[in-house]
């Protein structure tokens, strides 16, 4: 199994949400342009991305070149974490093992000292490859999304499509495995293949009457898929400022994704096997507000509450020989809030997320407190920057820690067309967005 393929995988997973644990959704869907503001957008979101990040945005002031129409198709965006590259360590494993069935047949064809001393170095090699996999832990994110949106200060209207995937990939060692390595290993330095032949004779086989190896590898994965209608109203106050008010009615889909399987069968073909996953679908619905104020109505402060209605799914539980359990993926709300200062050339914002997000499988529990900025050329291209921290960073969780990350991109708008890339890099994460569109 490869990085490459798992990243089908959960681009695969994603693509088909959008045509007892606890375990917390994938991050909320964002554009290229957020995510290259460090993952901000509630207060500063242009027209197209607003369905996705604060509807109410859709019926702020804009620039007048992107005021009357926005259309975002694709925007898509990945992210990475594989410090120890877990994913890569299976086939090395595999082959380890492969060798190591080799070996013990031979052993029992032919007895001899050089047969038993090959046979333990191998288990050795095999043993410390186990130990250097537990707990290991890679995670992939993506996301992908389409939006339609035609503002106005009476009533703003857009349509949008988003699809979100968190996948955990972890190794565990099995306590057996390792002392049944540590035996072969013990039993050859006395010299006497008999003592290597009893070791062997003594051990648990499979079907095919190999030797067998409880250590595994567990993929934990959960994706949501929204398509929904968003509507916002702009109202002028008796001040001189304006407030917005929007919603965003959508139908919402959940999927888990739990495998588990021995290290020496994983086989990334069997990810799509009905029975490692469930799904769920229903209505929810996300509300935002915005509020302009100041002698030019330069800053701009925006809330937004995401799935208003709690929704949980339970997920598959095929292997409960393997250790496996039902988890629970919960869909609960999110709220977020942002101030923003902005002129005709730049946009400097900072937000905070006022919930937290409980971990996914093997990760960090998130809650994001963040900064971003855009600066502008004359409407054709805009250069963007960002940090984002988490607040909820946690040392003694259960997967990979995420707590700072620093983000950057690139906005291009050529005879009407947009073109927007952004990175993310962090000390576990690496990360890249790229959006087309339209605006006007």
């Amino acid at each position: 199994m490869t990085g490459h393929r798992l990243t089908k995988l959960s681009v695969a997973i994603g693509l088909s949400i959008a045509t007892s644990s606890a375990l917390a959704s994938p991050q909320s869907f964002m554009s290229a342009r957020s995510f290259a503001m460090g993952g901000t957008g509630v207060a500063v979101a242009a027209p197209s991305d607003a369905p996705a990040e604060n509807p109410a945005m859709m019926a702020a002031d804009h620039h007048s070149w992107n005021d009357d129409f926005g259309l975002t198709l694709p925007s898509l965006n990945v992210r990475a974490a594989d410090e120890e590259e877990t994913v890569d360590q299976v086939d090395d494993i595999q082959d380890v093992i492969d060798e190591f069935d080799q070996l013990v047949s031979q052993l029992k064809i032919d007895p001899s000292p050089a047969n038993a001393d090959s046979l333990a170095l191998t288990a050795g090699d095999l043993r410390d490859r186990l130990v250097d996999f537990d707990r290991d832990t890679m995670r992939a994110n993506a996301g992908l999304g389409i939006a339609l949106a035609v503002p106005s200060k009476s009533v703003s209207v857009g349509v949008f499509t988003n699809a979100n995937l968190t996948a955990t990939v972890r190794g565990e060692l099995s306590n057996d495995d390792r002392l049944l390595l540590d035996n072969i290993v013990a039993a050859s330095e006395t010299g006497n293949v008999g003592d290597v032949e009893n070791v062997i004779d003594n051990a648990a086989v499979d079907q095919d009457g190999n030797i067998l190896f409880n250590s595994r590898g567990r993929i934990l994965a959960s994706a949501v898929g929204e398509v929904g209608v968003s509507f916002a109203r702009q109202f002028e106050l008796s001040n001189g400022n304006s407030f917005q008010l929007g919603l965003s009615p959508k139908y919402v889909e959940l999927r888990t994704f739990q495998y588990t399987e021995s290290v020496s069968g994983f086989e990334d073909d069997e990810f799509d096997g009905d029975q490692y996953q469930t799904d769920k679908s229903g209505f929810n619905l996300d509300i935002g507000a915005a509020y302009a104020f100041g002698d030019e109505k330069q800053w701009n402060a925006g809330i937004v509450v995401k799935n208003l209605i709690p929704m949980e799914l339970d997920s598959a539980a095929s292997r409960p020989e393997l250790g496996e359990e039902v988890r629970t993926l919960e869909l609960n709300p999110m709220a977020t809030a942002g101030i923003a200062h902005k002129s005709e050339y730049h946009v400097v914002t900072a937000e905070i997320d006022l919930t937290k997000k409980e971990a996914f499988g093997f990760e960090d529990d998130t809650q994001w407190a963040a900064l971003g900025a855009e600066f502008d050329a004359f409407r054709y291209a805009q250069l963007r920057v960002g940090v984002r921290h988490n607040l909820a960073s946690n040392e003694d969780n259960d997967g990979i820690e995420e707590k700072t990350q620093f983000t950057a991109g690139l906005g291009l708008n050529i005879v009407g067309v947009r073109l927007d890339i952004g990175a993310l890099y962090s000390d576990a994460d690496v990360g890249a967005a790229l959006e087309l569109g339209t605006a006007f």
